[in-house]
């Protein structure tokens, strides 16, 4: 797939998701908005969100889309400028404008105008003075050189097609002694071809994924130092077989139960720390 098709046909899937047509998931461990009957409360709760956190925000801020809870591990001080790769509808900014504070500033980047539209306007239904939202791509983001000191991102780049220039970013914004921290889908093993051509793979957080220790490389490459993987779950099978993009894309490609089974062993949801020296 070519790179301006693929964010083509994710920025439509993302839209859908955001109008509420479609859901989407990357999740470990849970059914990660992938069922229907698992309501997206029930999927913070299992990444590990604080049930207040949760009750704070904006109604319909929580789409349920993640696979981790990058605040948690984030370390978030008073004051604190924070950036979050691929928003959403901001419900992890939300979150974190509470941690840092109103001194604080959060920034959410999201290259979808329909997610954008809609974590403005729950900014706007929550009074969230120091949370800002702004259109743009992972690999292009319209932030200032060293003036973050945390970035966050919540199973998004692995739907970015060039990574390595989505990390540079990531470094650029960055202050010095900044941090980024990521939950993502990463994979052990390469998959099937017939997969890696897939959009609807891609856009269910499949296809774009890159191999554990590729994705690692990248973020040393971008110039971070003390890269650590802090946590990491194994896909389960269950979950492919109920998330609807994922379902969508295995009914065209006609992959057996064994395939698809073999796949979900094939992914990880990894937790990942680092700094900017």
């Amino acid at each position: 797939m070519k790179t301006e098709e693929i964010r083509k046909e994710v920025r439509r899937g993302y839209a859908a998701i955001a109008r509420g047509e479609q859901e989407s998931c990357c999740g470990p461990k849970t059914s990660c908005g992938c069922n229907t009957a698992v309501s997206a409360e029930a999927i913070g709760k299992r990444l590990g969100y604080d049930e207040r956190d949760m009750k704070a925000v904006p109604e319909g801020a929580n789409l349920g889309l993640g696979c981790g809870n990058p605040i948690a591990m984030a370390g978030l001080k008073k004051g604190e400028t924070v950036v979050d790769l691929g928003s959403g509808a901001g419900f992890d900014c939300f979150i974190a404008a509470k941690a840092v504070g109103p001194e604080g500033r959060i920034i959410g980047v999201d290259m979808t105008p329909e997610m954008i539209e809609k974590a403005r306007a729950n900014a706007e239904k929550g009074k969230y003075r120091n949370v800002e939202f702004r259109l743009g791509e992972i690999e292009n983001l319209p932030v200032a050189d060293n003036s973050a000191d945390v970035i966050i991102s919540n199973c998004v780049i692995n739907l970015v097609p060039d990574k390595a220039r989505a990390f540079h970013e990531a470094f650029r914004i960055l202050k010095p002694g900044g941090r980024l921290m990521v939950s993502d889908i990463v994979l052990l093993k390469a998959l099937p071809t017939a997969i890696q051509k897939s959009v609807a793979a891609y856009i269910g957080c499949l296809s774009g994924a890159s191999l554990k220790d590729a994705y690692l490389k990248e973020i040393r490459a971008a110039g971070f130092q003390h890269v650590e993987v802090l946590d990491e779950t194994s896909f389960p099978f269950e979950l492919m077989a109920n998330d609807p993009t994922a379902r969508a894309a295995v009914t065209r490609l006609k992959l057996s139960r064994a395939a698809l089974k073999d796949v979900a062993a094939s992914i990880l949801s990894v937790k990942v720390a680092a700094h900017k020296p």
